[in-house]
């Protein structure tokens, strides 16, 4: 079986077990920046207190932008790395003030998706991950975010290269899955990771995906 239609059928039994996924209310694109930066390295409940307490403290993004560094280190301290996150946010926001005249990201619209990634990852402290996060689910553009979930889980079937880095796989499982697929794949392989397919001692016996993953055979054969 190809890759690609090891992805095709992943997709399938993903969706055969958990149904169409929906996520959080969806964010304005500078807002999923915004709180994607603070989901470094943290968990979605802490994410999402830092945002609501920063959108709480300051009205505008321009007020974001403007803040004391003590300030603004304060009003995401849940989120974690404080002292690393608000200046990567105020860092993009003064980029995007000074390439747009506002703070707004809506023209990315305008642009193909490797345009789009392209001009966010040019933002100090964004990577591929932030940006295709910020295409998929805001701008509705085709990206295929990519976790420590969807990195480890599609090793461990068989839809990457083994070695391949998270920042190389970014492209190459783009490639693999349907654009129509992304949203829903992504959303499903992050709750098999945290459900079943986890990063020690994985479910492998109660997993949708062990008649097709090449890490349970290889553990069967073990």
């Amino acid at each position: 079986m190809n890759r690609k239609q090891l992805a095709a059928n992943t997709h399938q039994l993903l969706g055969d077990k958990y149904g169409l996924p929906t996520w959080r209310p969806h964010l304005s694109p500078v807002g999923e920046l915004v709180s994607t930066i603070l989901s470094q390295n943290t968990n979605d409940k802490n994410r999402d207190r830092a945002y609501d307490t920063l959108r709480k403290k300051f009205l505008t993004w321009e007020e974001v932008r403007d803040a004391p560094g003590n300030l603004l280190a304060e009003s995401i301290k849940t989120a974690g790395l404080a002292n690393q996150k608000g200046p990567a946010i105020q860092n993009a926001l003064r980029i995007i003030t000074e390439e747009r005249g506002e703070i707004e990201l809506d023209f990315l619209r305008s642009k193909t998706s490797q345009e789009a990634s392209l001009w966010l990852t040019n933002l100090k402290g964004v990577g591929p991950k932030t940006a295709a996060i910020v295409l998929l689910f805001s701008l509705d553009m085709p990206a295929f975010p990519v976790d420590t979930h969807v990195h480890r889980i599609t090793g461990r079937i068989g839809i990457r290269p083994d070695k391949m880095t998270a920042a190389k796989a970014h492209t190459y499982l783009a490639e693999q899955f349907l654009p129509d697929t992304y949203y829903a794949i992504h959303l499903n392989l992050i709750r098999l990771g945290r459900e079943i397919c986890k990063a020690r001692q994985p479910l492998c016996q109660d997993c949708p995906l062990n008649k097709i993953c090449n890490y349970y055979k290889n553990e069967k054969i073990q």
